[in-house]
């Protein structure tokens, strides 16, 4: 069997469903390609990740349970030049969520979102 620290477990009426962390960093992905303003997803710098001890280095969404079952995602974007970044922020939160929870079922999530970036169009 697969390494349960990599899966969201859903237990469901007649058993559980395991769903892949990669899985929801990809419906993470996808989401935000909607989200207007949202130029990509963005990796941190090297020198950034140097100032946390060297993890998780490109890599622009990380997805985590704690003990609580309560699932995590943090995710990296740049932005366009122009547009209101805590707005942009805000409907890339809003579109992780409404993903997440509608193709997964997962319900507690907190989602945080880091603009690491800005790109003139």
């Amino acid at each position: 069997m697969a390494d349960h620290k990599n899966y969201i477990n859903q237990t469901q009426d007649n058993g559980s469903v395991m769903i892949s962390k990669d899985v929801i960093a990809s419906i993470v992905a996808q989401a935000l390609k909607d989200v207007k303003g949202v130029f990509g997803v963005g990796t941190k710098s090297k020198q950034d990740a140097a100032a946390r001890g060297g993890k998780n280095w490109g890599k622009a969404v990380r997805v985590s349970v704690n003990e609580k079952n309560v699932t995590t995602i943090d995710v990296d974007i740049v932005i366009t030049y122009g547009k209101t970044v805590v707005s942009i922020a805000e409907a890339a939160q809003k579109a992780i969520i409404n993903a997440v929870e509608s193709m997964t079922g997962v319900k507690a999530l907190v989602v945080n979102v880091n603009v690491c970036g800005i790109v003139r169009p």
